[in-house]
């Protein structure tokens, strides 16, 4: 009886000296893609549908294939926003400074009309638009009435859209990374490593891609690998509920949104 005490006393013993310590799991890293400019070129948009995940459509109102890619997208089970054009954007609905908020309503209302199935939107350029904070105070409040969500695609370092969607709490999110400022396929390629350490530095990022050609055949190549490095590709609602509405440190502070005065 004794003989064996001492044998499973030395087994425990073995045991513990071998034991490896237990690993800290990494911190998850999280990416979601958007393609802005979608509706004008129906075979080069089917590209962006047949990337293999959760990438969303962000559809212009004023381009001819508007209503039947939306259309497509939404069956395809794609997230499809509004890529609502606003100054210096022009055209019918693009929405400007000078405009009246009935003539913005107006405006906002054509272009929900043109593309069907929006869950939000996002700007069109709009580096003078998303400046001014009572037009984006009204638009904040018209989503939330609207029950849609808002992306801040950054083209200013003045926008303050994010910051008025989050003083109402309306379900928002801002840019991170645009994939091809410069449309090569060697600057995209860097554009998207960029997005993927931000993403394992601060847990998320945000992308902005456009249908070139040069854009999905990186994406077409680089996407699939996601998962082997320990990204997790989630849509863009996903990724506004993992954030919840908080700016990251490059957007603002102690998770606020800078506004124009740095408040």
């Amino acid at each position: 009886m004794r003989l064996r005490f001492i044998l499973a006393l030395m087994c425990c013993l073995t045991g513990v000296a071998h034991a490896t310590p237990v690993a800290t799991p990494p911190q998850k890293a999280y990416l979601s893609l958007i393609i802005d400019d979608l509706g004008q070129n129906l075979p080069q948009d089917r590209r962006v549908l047949a990337l293999p995940g959760p990438v969303t459509a962000a559809i212009m109102p004023d381009t001819p294939h508007a209503t039947e890619f939306a259309r497509e997208a939404h069956r395809a089970g794609k997230i499809v926003i509004l890529h609502m054009p606003m100054a210096p954007a022009t055209g019918p609905f693009a929405w400007h400074p000078e405009l009246p908020i009935e003539e913005l309503e107006k405006r906002l209302n054509a272009a929900f009309k043109v593309v069907p199935y929006t869950a939000g939107i996002n700007n069109h350029m709009g580096s003078r638009m998303t400046a001014q904070p009572a037009a984006m105070a009204w638009l904040m409040a018209d989503l939330q009435r609207r029950h849609k969500f808002f992306v801040d695609s950054r083209t200013s370092a003045q926008t303050v859209a994010a910051a008025q969607a989050q003083k109402i709490a309306l379900a928002s999110v801002s840019r991170d990374v645009f994939l091809d400022d410069e449309p090569t396929e060697a600057a995209i390629f860097t554009q998207l490593q960029t997005a993927i350490s931000l993403a394992r530095k601060q847990g998320s990022a945000v992308m902005i891609g456009h249908p070139y050609p040069q854009t999905l055949a990186v994406l077409e190549r680089e996407l699939p690998k996601l998962k082997a490095q320990g990204i997790e590709w989630i849509d863009i609602k996903m990724m506004i509920s993992v954030r919840g509405n908080q700016a990251t440190a490059a957007h603002g502070k102690d998770g606020i949104y800078r506004t124009l005065h740095g408040n």
